[in-house]
């Protein structure tokens, strides 16, 4: 029977470190995920998701079983980001392709129109200000409500949908432009 998260936390504060091998395993994926999206050097990645994990090792007495892990963990993951991103002082973030992967029934034109079309809505949020490029990851690539994104980035509900609206206008502003020009 598999534990809950609460009760890992509870065994690794008591020391059980296969209750912490857990943990890692059922959110390594997450971490991962919001990392790579947040950090434009790949190589340092790993050792960011690895420097999340710890963090999350140490604040393991911190955590209220009242929210749920996942949210604590992209919070954790997400400051991190950010603390490595302003140590560096990059004005940008890239973000991956959102699309994935071509399906094998797809000629090479339609895989070369989707990667285009892909490429053009990565550089399109390139080019987003770091405040509204953040909420475009959390809301849309890894799915995390309102109420969420306002627990990770410590922001009122009202700033949340103010800001992830403005991202959208900003967004779309720039792929219509972007459109505008290939036609031309």
């Amino acid at each position: 029977m598999t534990k809950t998260d609460e009760e890992l936390v509870s065994l690794c504060l008591n020391g059980d470190t296969s209750a912490f091998e857990e943990i890692v395993s059922r959110y390594k994926k997450l971490v991962y995920s919001v990392v790579y999206k947040m950090i434009p050097d790949r190589e340092e990645v790993n050792d960011v998701s690895q420097e999340v994990f710890i963090r999350i090792y140490r604040s393991l007495d911190k955590y209220n079983p009242e929210y749920k892990m996942s949210t604590w963990i992209v919070k954790i993951t997400t400051n991190l980001c950010l603390d490595t991103l302003r140590k560096k002082k990059q004005d940008t973030v890239s973000l991956d392709d959102a699309i994935g992967v071509s399906s094998s029934i797809d000629t090479p034109e339609e895989a070369l129109i989707k990667d285009q079309r892909t490429q053009l809505i990565k550089n399109a949020i390139d080019e987003l200000p770091q405040k509204y490029k953040i909420l475009i990851t959390l809301f849309h690539s890894n799915g995390l409500s309102y109420e969420e994104m306002t627990k990770v980035l410590n922001e009122p509900m009202s700033i949340i949908k103010n800001r992830l609206y403005r991202a959208r206008l900003m967004l779309k502003g720039k792929l219509d432009s972007a459109r505008k020009e290939e036609v031309l």
